[in-house]
């Protein structure tokens, strides 16, 4: 009889062991003061300006959703790293309007 299971709930597609495989929990939004804060930055990206967006609280898909959103807004690229989103060029001001229309307390932030 060979390893694998036949349930269709399972993520387990072929398996030497016989081990269980244990689904790792969905971590938890992160926890901030309520602002969602957005500022260009420079350092560390060859002179390369680029608009941050920090403090909102949601994590893994939904996070990426609303990048994708605001990537196509702004007709850029972008990327999310570290729970903040990351976007290619100065849009401050079109993030922050953006943001604060979709219900978030956005507000600007550093230079």
């Amino acid at each position: 009889m060979s390893n694998y299971s036949r349930n269709a709930d399972s993520k387990l597609v072929y398996s030497t062991d016989g081990g269980r495989v244990r689904e790792e929990p969905a971590s938890p939004a992160p926890v901030g003061d309520g602002n969602v804060r957005v500022w260009p930055e420079k350092k560390g990206r060859g002179g390369k300006v680029v608009t941050v967006i920090s403090g909102l609280p949601m994590a893994g898909n939904d996070l990426k959703a609303l990048a994708k959103q605001l990537k196509k807004r702004c007709g850029g690229g972008g990327a999310v790293k570290d729970g903040n989103i990351e976007l290619q060029g100065d849009h401050v001001d079109i993030l922050v309007d953006h943001l604060q229309k979709a219900g978030f307390a956005a507000k600007r932030a550093g230079g």
